[in-house]
């Protein structure tokens, strides 16, 4: 899986270790016509309050503003099939699966908003913030 260059630019302040998740999961992935583009890295606060005034987000703790290291912690992705974006749940289930065993074998932890219980959010995939503040 290739990035095109607006995303591989987002992907330039995310945390060392949930780029190393997204790369393993670009080579994991062995069809070509299943693709992804990152929608978002970084998120500033100003930007955060908008979506939760939408409802697009339930908290202003997003794991896309940086933390004291410049990073972001959370990625957000926009499924490609054929090239075309496509928003049906089974293909971010399918992108899990492969971010989850990029994860694995990085041994990094991983969650997906799509595994959380009151907001389901597919495209979403962030470090627990246990692990990583």
């Amino acid at each position: 899986m290739k990035f095109n260059q607006t995303s591989e630019n987002r992907l330039k302040r995310l945390h060392p270790d949930l780029l190393k998740v997204v790369r393993r999961m670009q080579r994991l992935n062995k069809d070509s016509s299943f693709g992804a583009i990152i929608t978002c890295t970084v998120r500033t606060l100003a930007e955060q309050k908008l979506l939760v005034k939408k409802g697009a987000s339930k908290t202003l703790r997003s794991r896309h503003i940086p933390g004291k290291d410049g990073y972001a912690k959370a990625v957000d992705f926009a499924v490609t099939l054929d090239g075309k974006v496509r928003w049906d749940w089974p293909l971010y289930h399918r992108l899990s699966k492969l971010m989850k065993e990029a994860a694995r074998l990085e041994k990094i932890p991983l969650t997906w908003g799509g595994d959380w219980k009151s907001f389901k959010d597919g495209p979403h995939f962030e470090l627990p913030r246990n692990k990583y503040p």
